[in-house]
């Protein structure tokens, strides 16, 4: 699993996974994991398991949990984890894409982003966490499920990200102009653009117009 470790005081990044700081006690740690799932179905009913892997947790996306923990996102900036975005430009390969990389700012191509249909938390053993009343109780583990449509995100996918996006039109993205690593600017403001928290690069998906790609995107703190 690819995994971000929190920690009371700034790491240099390593290759099991990302360090950054935040206001919290010195004993504190706390493991951030993402899985994803996702299913084609087919204009003739049929169904496929498309995606059943592991995703990368972003350097912006440590940065942008550092604005929302220190409450210092308060200038009209303050945003959620609020759409899934897919694309069309993974590096490398469409059967066998590069992997990506924890600095990466933005889809390569982007194509279509859209709200979550669903987003519920879970227990350990994978059940709703809600109570009597069917309302839910926030766990340590939430899903965020996205629908595609027969009409929607149609093309060759290769990549896709949890992005928190400055307006929800479908395909209109304010990506982070700044390169990575070469050229990446840590002064910027990343709530000033779409910031993309999780980044999943894989084989090609080509999703057909009349077919419906349902993505779960799970993440475990």
């Amino acid at each position: 699993m690819e995994e971000i470790m929190i920690k009371s005081k700034i790491e240099a990044p390593r290759t099991s996974g990302i360090n950054f700081g935040l206001a919290f006690a010195d004993h504190l740690s706390v493991k951030v994991k993402g899985d994803v799932f996702a299913t084609l179905t087919y204009p003739d009913g049929r169904e496929e398991i498309v995606i059943d892997k592991s995703n990368i947790y972003t350097l912006d996306g440590g940065v942008f949990a550092a604005i929302l923990f220190s409450n210092s996102a308060g200038s009209g900036n303050a945003r959620f984890v609020n759409m899934l975005a897919v694309g069309t430009g993974a590096s490398g390969s469409q059967q066998s894409p590069d992997i990506p990389d924890y600095q990466q700012r933005r889809l390569n191509t982007p194509l279509y982003k859209k709200i979550f249909s669903s987003v519920v938390f879970r227990k350990a053993d994978g059940s709703l966490s809600v109570d009597g009343n069917s309302n839910p109780i926030p766990t340590n583990i939430v899903d965020f499920t996205t629908t595609f449509e027969s009409a929607e995100a149609v093309g060759a996918l290769t990549e896709m990200g949890l992005i928190s996006s400055v307006n929800e039109l479908p395909t209109n993205f304010v990506s982070n102009p700044n390169n990575f690593p070469q050229d990446r600017d840590v002064s910027e403001v990343v709530t000033d653009y779409d910031t993309l928290i999780n980044y999943l690069t894989f084989p090609v998906i080509n999703k057909p117009n009349g077919a419906i790609l349902a993505i779960t995107w799970r993440l475990t703190f």
